[in-house]
């Protein structure tokens, strides 16, 4: 694939698998879902490849068909701030797409991703016409914010295990991302891009939380054993003063 042709010039139209994957398209009307799945197109973005840009207009609201994303922000030291990973069944932009701005981070392709999207005209458009609709952006909305807290402060732990446990407790979030199940496609590095941490220590997170009976790590994957305890982590008692600083 020519890579120097822009995503979204290769956008095509969704196969039936495809439409069938994204968890929305069954809260509309059969009018409604005709108007979207006429509108939606797919792209195949490759790894490395920037879907969205900071600075860009919004034209579409964009979803994980196949693959793994990060959303993320360069800050003024030169560093980065991960707000999520995005793996499939997510949707992410629904704030942009609201307000119709440009857009305030990146999104980009950790892997050979299948990327959706519907051009921002169509989603208003069900805004005005779908109760359903409605409710998904509003759950997603509610659940966005406190991802981004999370994030926040997930990025000023200095305990490795516990950013990662806590990362992966977001990438397993059923509202967020309903394609996910008790399996995530991810590899030690697209983890180590997405927690800040070198392949070598997530590694070594990970064995730790197997030890745990919290995860599993499986072939080309990590399997969810106890997301309650993923997501309430926290540090033995003489780790705390440490990892606050």
């Amino acid at each position: 694939m020519n890579r120097d042709i822009p995503l979204y010039q290769r956008r095509r139209d969704p196969t039936g698998s495809e439409l069938a994957g994204i968890p929305w398209l069954k809260l509309l009307s059969p009018d409604e879902h005709r108007n979207a799945a006429g509108h939606l197109t797919v792209a195949d973005a490759q790894s490395g490849e920037l879907v969205c840009r900071v600075g860009r207009p919004v034209t579409y609201w964009f979803g994980v068909i196949e693959g793994l994303l990060k959303m993320s922000t360069d800050s003024a030291d030169g560093g980065t701030m991960t707000y999520a990973g995005l793996p499939p069944g997510g949707w992410f932009g629904e704030g942009t797409a609201l307000k119709r701005e440009s857009y305030r981070y990146n999104i980009q392709a950790l892997r050979k991703s299948v990327v959706a999207g519907l051009p921002v005209d169509t989603f208003h458009w069900l805004l005005d016409h779908s109760i359903g609709f409605n409710r998904f952006v509003m759950n997603q909305l509610n659940e966005r914010l406190g991802q981004f807290i999370a994030a926040r402060e997930i990025d000023r732990m200095n305990n490795p295990d516990m950013r990662v446990a806590r990362s992966l407790a977001s990438l397993f979030n059923p509202v967020l991302y309903p394609g996910v199940g008790e399996v995530l496609r991810i590899t030690q590095q697209e983890l180590a891009y997405l927690v800040g941490l070198s392949r070598q220590r997530v590694n070594e997170a990970l064995t730790a939380l197997e030890a745990q009976r919290m995860i599993r790590v499986e072939y080309g994957g990590l399997r969810i054993l106890d997301l309650a305890a993923l997501r309430s982590r926290v540090l033995p008692p003489g780790q705390v003063a440490s990892a606050h600083g």
